[in-house]
């Protein structure tokens, strides 16, 4: 109050910020009680799911609300993540990452005789029952996303295939499945990847292994005397143009590479099998890849490989659930040692180029063909990322090497 009784300039600040401090309130709690997400439309919260992409969330996204469970069914691009494959036999089962320890041979040789015996794709046969019973929680998401009720019994929600979770997902266009780990017992230290594309069947494979892959300044330091032996040069620069040692063919290298073929090819025959139903019960699709954690292995479908997979189903390699194999052709480039620019160095270097011996003219979407054979190499370097694509076209301007495999 000023001396003369009336309010002074700072009093009637004061009292106007009181006077309004109710109605500030007021605007607040209605705000509260807003849902913003309402105010957006469709077409941003489709652009929102499409950026979430994994199923899981996506179906905890369904049980918000009935607007969240249209739309969000209504994804172009879905990513399904397996948590563990479940065998018809317990022993085979391999756990939640991060839980049990996998039963993966690592031995080689040991792999092989799992090869001959057909254990290798017998956890892939059950890749249809893709969550833990542990995980009742995300499963019941699942759930609710392949429209299922979000209540029912842990023994009901615990497992669902692929087919079940991705089932009401009626606009899919870009579909990724990634296993839990690559389905490939390999020695410690040993690089194996490969990347296959499948239309009917194998339209074409690349494998890059290695018996070591080691950073340069981890290697003793090279001797001042030159090998005797060209074949045993650094292969660097291609100075020995991949000539491949008689010693290659009698101290098991030979037979270590035939079961990283063997092994490649058997894996993502097993993975094709498995994608039959998807495919024919979403014609959306326009592309689809089914990979692993450990970036071991890659299966790739476009829209024209889709489309004839349809159209022409595959033919099941006899009781196994793989699909049959054609007649392959091979190339192959060796390098006892590569350096890369950025100092990796992989030691017996080994890239495997396959294709069907009867090549079948590549039909595109619309009519248009082009060629399927070797002679354009653009397909071999591209089917790995860096630092894989360049020891890749490193190898191929070394000696080729020409083998042909028959149907299995």
């Amino acid at each position: 109050m000023s001396a003369s009784g009336g309010l002074g300039e700072a009093d009637f600040e004061g009292f106007r910020t009181l006077c309004r401090a109710p109605a500030v309130e007021v605007a607040a709690k209605e705000e509260e009680g807003i849902d913003h997400f309402d105010r957006l439309p469709d077409a941003v919260l489709l652009v929102i799911f499409n950026r979430i992409g994994d199923v899981k969330a996506l179906g905890r996204c369904c049980v918000v609300s009935r607007r969240f469970h249209a739309l969000a069914l209504l994804v172009d691009d879905v990513v399904v993540r397996v948590d563990c494959v479940i065998s018809d036999d317990p022993s085979s089962s391999r756990g939640v990452a991060g839980g049990a320890v996998s039963d993966k041979p690592r031995g080689v040789f040991s792999h092989l005789a799992r090869l001959v015996l057909g254990g290798l794709v017998k956890p892939l046969q059950a890749l249809g029952q893709i969550l833990s019973a542990s995980s009742c929680t995300d499963a019941t998401a699942v759930s609710a996303a392949a429209g299922k009720s979000a209540s029912a019994s842990p023994s009901e929600a615990s497992h669902h295939s692929p087919m079940e979770v991705l089932k009401n997902f009626k606009e899919v266009r870009r579909l990724r499945i990634e296993l839990p780990d690559g389905e490939l017992g390999v020695d410690g230290g040993v690089l194996l990847k490969w990347r296959a594309d499948f239309g009917s069947t194998l339209d074409s494979c690349v494998i890059l292994g290695a018996s070591s892959a080691v950073s340069s300044s981890s290697m003793p330091p090279e001797s001042p005397d030159p090998d005797p032996n060209p074949s045993f040069q650094d292969a660097r620069g291609g100075d020995d143009c991949g000539s491949i040692p008689d010693s290659f063919y009698t101290d098991g290298s030979l037979k270590r590479r035939v079961v990283w073929t063997i092994s490649s090819l058997i894996a993502a025959s097993a993975r094709h099998y498995l994608l039959h139903p998807i495919v024919a019960n979403h014609e959306t699709l326009e592309s689809l890849d089914l990979t692993d954690a450990d970036g071991q292995g890659v299966l790739t479908m476009d829209r024209r490989q889709l489309q004839e997979l349809r159209t022409k189903p595959a033919t099941a390699s006899g009781s196994s659930q793989r699909t049959l194999l054609p007649a392959l052709s091979m190339r192959l480039w060796y390098a006892h040692q590569l350096e890369l620019p950025g100092g990796m160095v992989l030691k017996g270097a080994t890239l495997l180029a396959i294709r069907p011996s009867e090549e079948r003219p590549r039909e595109a979407v619309g009519g248009a063909g082009g060629s399927f054979g070797f002679s354009d190499g653009c397909w071999v370097s591209d089917a790995f990322e860096e630092p894989y694509r360049t020891a890749a076209t490193m190898l191929m301007k070394r000696r080729t090497y020409s083998l042909e495999m028959n149907s299995f």
